[in-house]
């Protein structure tokens, strides 16, 4: 060899060596997989001055090897070596993965394990080619592929450098495989806290609003949804359920939470104010009004404004509302002056809007503003498994009001409280327990003795455990009647004394229900 010839052959050598330093921290560095792999394939395509450079990765559970990546120079090769897979023992490849040794091919019509069908299915033409496994531990990740030298057959330096790349790059590949699977798998727990949240959603998000009962998880739902919008909410439930907590719960965790949410009951503001209450009215508007006003609409403004029984509004204070809902934009009485407000509007129904607007009681058009995102908050006693967690916070709450410390609730009163219907819900709860705080002994526990006579007729009348099978003597007849009278007495009490409602409960007809209660001389009880 000449001098010149060697000193050229030193070059490419530090040369190759440098970029093999370079490549090897870049493979590392790379943590993408999908931007991983075209960058191992494009740099050695150019160091090696080769058509066509591919990764084939071994798909363990299909023990077959797959290109995830290919660079060739003819058209469409790329497309079709990326749909192809073949089994493990195919292929030169294959061999390389068996073996776990590097090889080089200077004819591969010569070579006994080459497979000509991958070249059929390309259209690719395969002269030579190099092949080094991709060794990882006692395994295979899979090997990097170089066809058809430029300048002709490959040489065994192209060989070494080859092998000497392949440990940085199956090092490389595996690390992006752990850290992709480290993201699916953060992926994965992260949608399953979203899940767990979603589902107790109480817990975090909204503390001051107690309940554990699928009936409450559908509304902590709803909630959350509801306080990353600005869009209306209409809130429906019976009186006392609590919808005015719901709309502040809305509002504290909202975008607006940092401005004001200003409350309006509707229904216990005379029809005369109400419009200068909610818009405002300007000095000498009307008789007395020796200053001016700025109404709830202003004081919301940027915050929330919570309209509770709107459905006892004047159809004609409605018609106002339907225009500052849909231009963002009042006057005040009195003034012609256009004012703009930016509101969130939360309302709040115990009556069925719906059927409101069939009764001509509500405008439609209005409806339809309002009931944008609804929510239905449950009655207590649709709420299984809630009632001793409210009662036990009620509990508190009073006990630190008062200043009067109380042991508890005794079983047998949350066993009451758990079949009474409850018809005030929360608020009639929370009426019973101040009511059963003061008579308590000072440390003591709430007792059947401290309850309402209300609460207590309706415990006395509840089936004991075993009641029927006190009737230890007489007929079978006899037995059956007792069960019946016990059971139908239970159902209506259940049902808030809604004989419609324990017709559907026990299957029968509401006639039918009404003709047992005149034979077992039963007193349907009215809803309390």
């Amino acid at each position: 060899m000449s001098s010149d010839r060697a000193r050229g052959a030193v070059q490419s050598d530090t040369d190759r060596l440098a970029v093999l330093l370079e490549l090897s921290r870049g493979f590392v560095a790379q943590s993408d997989f999908d931007e991983l792999l075209p960058l191992v394939i494009r740099h050695t395509k150019e160091v090696l001055n080769c058509e066509g450079c591919s990764l084939l990765l071994v798909d363990e559970t299909r023990d077959e090897l797959y290109f995830p990546v290919t660079s060739s120079a003819q058209a469409g090769v790329d497309r079709s070596l990326q749909t192809l897979r073949f089994p493990v023992s195919q292929g030169i490849a294959g061999r390389v993965v068996q073996t776990r040794q590097a090889v080089r091919v200077d004819d591969v019509a010569q070579n006994e394990f080459f497979n000509p069908g991958v070249d059929q299915r390309t259209g690719e033409s395969t002269r030579n080619l190099m092949c080094a496994p991709l060794r990882r531990g006692d395994g295979v990740l899979g090997v990097i592929e170089v066809i058809n030298g430029i300048e002709g057959a490959f040489e065994e330096t192209d060989l070494e450098f080859l092998e000497a790349l392949a440990p940085s790059v199956a090092l490389a590949v595996e690390n992006a495989r752990l850290v992709g699977d480290l993201r699916d798998t953060t992926a994965r727990l992260a949608s399953e806290i979203s899940g767990l949240r979603r589902e107790r959603v109480h817990a975090d998000s909204f503390p001051e609003i107690i309940g554990r009962s699928p009936a409450m998880e559908q509304v902590f739902a709803l909630m959350e949804s509801a306080a990353e919008s600005a869009i209306p909410v209409q809130i429906q439930g019976e009186t006392g359920v609590g919808k005015e907590l719901v709309a502040r719960a809305i509002h504290t965790h909202g975008d607006r939470r940092e401005a004001p949410l200003v409350a309006l009951n509707c229904g216990a503001m005379p029809a005369a104010l109400l419009e200068s209450e909610l818009f405002g009215f300007a000095r000498g508007a009307f008789t007395g009004a020796d200053r001016e006003k700025q109404g709830l609409f202003e004081a919301a403004d940027h915050g929330t404004l919570f309209l509770d029984e709107i459905n006892a509004m004047p159809l004609d204070q409605q018609a106002k509302l339907l225009r500052v809902i849909q231009e963002g934009e009042f006057r005040r009485l009195g003034e012609t002056r256009v004012r703009k407000v930016d509101v969130r509007l939360i309302s709040a129904s115990n009556a069925d809007l719906a059927e409101e607007v069939r009764e001509k009681r509500f405008r439609e058009d209005l409806y339809y503003r309002l009931n944008v995102f609804p929510i239905v908050v449950p009655p207590l006693r649709d709420r299984s498994g809630d009632i001793s967690l409210i009662a036990g916070a009620i509990l508190k709450r009073i006990s630190e009001r008062t200043k009067k410390k109380v042991g508890g609730i005794e079983a047998e009163v949350l066993e009451t409280f758990d079949r009474y219907s409850w018809p005030g819900n929360v608020r009639e709860l929370e009426n019973e327990l101040e009511r059963a705080v003061a008579l308590a002994s000072a440390g003591g526990w709430i007792s059947r003795d401290c309850l309402s006579p209300r609460l207590v007729e309706f415990s006395d009348r509840q089936p004991k455990q075993g009641s029927v099978m006190g009737h230890r003597r007489g007929s079978l007849r006899e037995a059956r009647k007792n069960f019946e009278r016990e059971f139908l007495s239970s159902v209506l009490e259940l049902n808030g004394g809604n004989a419609t409602k324990a017709a559907k409960e026990l299957g029968i007809s509401r006639q039918m229900l009404q003709k047992k209660i005149k034979d077992w001389s039963l007193r349907e009880p009215r809803p309390q």
